[in-house]
């Protein structure tokens, strides 16, 4: 199976997940535009979603669906979003997108993450896929140096802004044994507005699609 097909399984395999009559938390890429697409086939049990970026605020649209700011929608019952990598204890890195912020937003605010993949992104440790780091635009070179003291190796998303207006720096070169720990230290450096670890809220589910089939994953 190609990675889009599995994409599109997992995709199909989370609408399950979606109660009647709720507001959906939704995430952002390319594995989260599938479930938007299948979203968009029961918009008519659904109120709406609330979007973690503006490029899945346009597709929930597209699709006739309301989008609703979390702030009106309070507690969500579940979001479901992608992962760049994922361990079998359910920590994450996510933000290649980089709607880290927002996505780590949207999932403190709901009750249950369902996180979408394929099999390539299950690993024993997270590293091999760079860190993303949210910066104020200000901090940049103060939050490098102290990345590389943590020893990773910065490197700025060159022409790259996010949806808040900051620049990302993806982290090289880490082998993350203690993603809690990583999590907590990096977001108290001064000018971080979040790092790409969800390991403090990690999934709940995994949905990992194989060319056995989807299989379903608790923590």
């Amino acid at each position: 199976m190609t990675q889009d097909e599995l994409k599109l399984a997992v995709a199909k395999a989370a609408i399950a997940y979606v109660p009647n009559d709720c507001i959906v938390g939704v995430g952002t890429g390319s594995t989260a535009n599938f479930f938007i697409d299948e979203l968009g086939k029961i918009k008519h049990k659904i109120r709406g979603a609330v979007a973690s970026s503006e490029a899945s605020a346009k597709r929930l649209q597209g699709h006739g669906i309301e989008v609703i700011s979390l702030n009106d929608a309070g507690e969500l019952p579940v979001y479901v979003d992608g992962a760049d990598e994922i361990t079998r204890n359910m920590h994450m890195t996510k933000g290649g997108g980089g709607a880290l912020t927002r996505e780590k937003i949207v999932a403190a605010a709901s009750k249950k993450f369902i996180c979408l993949c394929d099999a390539s992104k299950l690993v024993d440790v997270l590293g091999k896929f760079p860190l993303p780091v949210e910066v104020i635009p200000m901090a940049r070179s103060y939050v490098a140096r102290e990345l590389v003291r943590l020893g990773g190796q910065p490197q700025l998303r060159t022409g790259f802004t996010t949806d808040n207006g900051n620049l990302i720096l993806d982290v090289h070169g880490l082998s993350i044994l203690n993603p809690v720990e990583l999590e907590t230290a990096i977001n108290h450096l001064p000018g971080v507005v979040t790092n790409g670890l969800f390991a403090r809220r990690p999934a709940d589910v995994l949905l990992l699609g194989t060319a056995e089939g989807v299989q379903t994953l608790t923590a």
